[in-house]
């Protein structure tokens, strides 16, 4: 899938989506997103030696990870419900490309949860099990 069609499921935009391109190995979502020299969020953090800030590999993982719920994104969005032993392993910086790849682990109802690592080449950069909600699209 690409970044149009990921647009097709997940809500976010630029600058927020982080996502360019996922397909399926099996059981496992493998997406990429390239980290860009004008990041929004690398822009202080930190002048001279830009780092991806972890706060954002986890909503890298996040929104990579979500499309392993495909099509029930067209009716739902999926929110944050936690975020567990999470780790970080590696820096990410400008000009790198992350792999996440996700295993979808657990369903109850609306919630999701799947486990994430990210990895830049073979560097195993961020881990951690995810939580979701689905929330329709038409709730208010």
């Amino acid at each position: 899938m690409n970044r149009e069609e990921i647009m097709e499921l997940l809500p976010h935009r630029a600058p927020m989506l982080l996502v360019d391109e996922t397909h399926m190995e099996g059981d496992v979502e493998v997406s990429t997103y390239s980290i860009r020299q004008d990041e929004f969020f690398t822009q202080g953090h930190f002048p001279g030696y830009p780092v991806v800030p972890g706060v954002i590999l986890c909503e890298i993982m996040a929104q990579c990870s979500s499309l392993l719920i495909g099509e029930d994104l067209k009716k739902s969005l999926p929110f944050y419900a936690g975020i567990d032993k999470v780790k970080f392993k590696n820096q990410v910086r400008p000009g790198d490309t992350v792999t996440v790849r996700s295993v979808l682990t657990g369903r109850r109802g609306p919630a999701i949860f799947i486990d994430a690592k990210a990895f830049v080449g073979d560097k195993l950069c961020c881990s951690g099990s995810l939580s979701f909600m689905l929330v329709p699209r038409n709730a208010e």
